[in-house]
């Protein structure tokens, strides 16, 4: 016999049904696109249903179901009459992932398709929620947030963030060590070492986000594929709504989902491709390759204010350093403007004003301690 807790959690999962149904009714007369408003519906109809399944439960436990819609709904539904349904689709994205799971632990929901739906709804609003204005971009699935980015433009653009990386922290403590009033022998080693143990952080670092990627896709392509094996039926369903969203009629779309599904040598790589955007033949690139490309660019940047320091006498050091710091962050600070569109003499100052405000701050720490621990 169901608890009072229970009808609680009956209920709430009722009313987030219901709200939902609501809202994919609104979205679904608000969407100018048939295709789009199709989807929509359908969705609806699959809440619907769920809501119905704990409309029993809660009866069933001598509860009532309660009536209408929440505040937020009514808002969003307003919201989406008003200025469209894609006014109102990323928030309506970011509620069915966090509730994608909402199922899982629910043991009146196992053996049923509740979870699976909530899952297969949580990625087809993803989908809809990242293609452009102009259609379906498929693109967007398949980039990762990350240093590098895609594309010539941001490997480039990386190429001289990373290089700024190198000489930024290098020139620090250089002028840190240089306060404390160290030897010139201590400042030719802190340049040497600071260099070395940032390209291989930066190494380090990049080669865990690669291969961390690599393994997340891995993770869900195997999913996928196991999702694919026990309810090939939903996965076509999924398949039917995306290519319905891609701008194909809900007959094209069923042919299609239908021919994919039946090929079960492109079925899964078709899957990991179209719905969950993951290339499988790229998967990120290479770890050891992007961890090499990093070391070798902070290198770069770390060798302006350190090289110098190797060519000079010892009473030059902090003025080579200098020197060839400042040229070093005007240089990049105008290379960087190319991607952002500023001046290149305000973007070249700018970064210089910026470096040397860091190096002076890291310089009077540095005296303060010298003149601390040599009393």
């Amino acid at each position: 016999m169901a608890g009072r807790q229970d009808v609680a959690r009956f209920t709430a999962n009722y009313r987030d049904e219901t709200d939902s149904a609501a809202l994919y009714r609104a979205m679904a007369e608000a969407e100018p696109q048939a295709e789009i408003a199709e989807v929509y519906r359908r969705l609806a109809r699959v809440e619907e249903t769920h809501a119905e399944f704990w409309r029993r439960r809660i009866e069933q436990a001598g509860g009532r179901a309660p009536q209408g819609i929440g505040w937020r709904t009514r808002v969003l539904i307003w919201a989406s009459r008003r200025f469209g349904a894609q006014s109102v689709l990323p928030l309506v994205a970011d509620d069915e992932a966090r509730n994608r799971t909402m199922y899982d632990r629910q043991q009146e929901a196992a053996g049923t398709s509740l979870p699976a739906q909530e899952r297969s709804h949580a990625r087809m609003l993803s989908l809809l929620a990242s293609r452009s204005s102009r259609g379906w971009n498929g693109a967007v699935y398949s980039r990762l947030e990350g240093r590098h980015g895609a594309g010539a433009a941001n490997n480039l653009r990386a190429m001289v963030l990373g290089a700024n990386d190198g000489l930024v922290s290098t020139f620090c403590l250089v002028m840190g060590v240089a306060g404390s009033a160290a030897s010139a022998q201590t400042l030719l080693t802190a340049a040497l070492a600071g260099m070395l143990a940032g390209a291989c952080s930066m190494a380090m670092g990049e080669w865990i986000s690669v291969q961390s990627a690599r393994e997340l896709q891995e993770r869900q392509i195997a999913s996928e594929a196991e999702e694919l094996a026990e309810v090939p039926a939903e996965e076509q369903e999924e398949l039917t709504l995306i290519y319905q969203a891609k701008g194909f009629s809900t007959e094209e779309a069923r042919q299609i989902a239908a021919r994919v599904i039946g090929d079960k040598d492109s079925a899964l790589d078709t899957l990991v491709r179209e719905e969950l955007g993951i290339n499988p033949d790229d998967l990120g690139g290479s770890p050891s390759a992007a961890a090499i490309s990093s070391f070798a660019v902070f290198i770069v940047g770390a060798l302006i204010p350190a090289l110098p320091m190797f060519l000079v006498a010892n009473d030059k050091l902090v003025l080579a350093s200098l020197l060839a710091s400042a040229t070093g962050l005007f240089a990049l600070g105008a290379a960087i403007a190319v991607f952002t569109g500023k001046h290149p003499l305000f973007s070249g100052l700018r970064q210089l004003a910026i470096g040397l405000g860091a190096a002076g701050v890291t310089y009077g720490i540095g005296h303060l301690f010298g003149v601390a621990v040599g009393g």
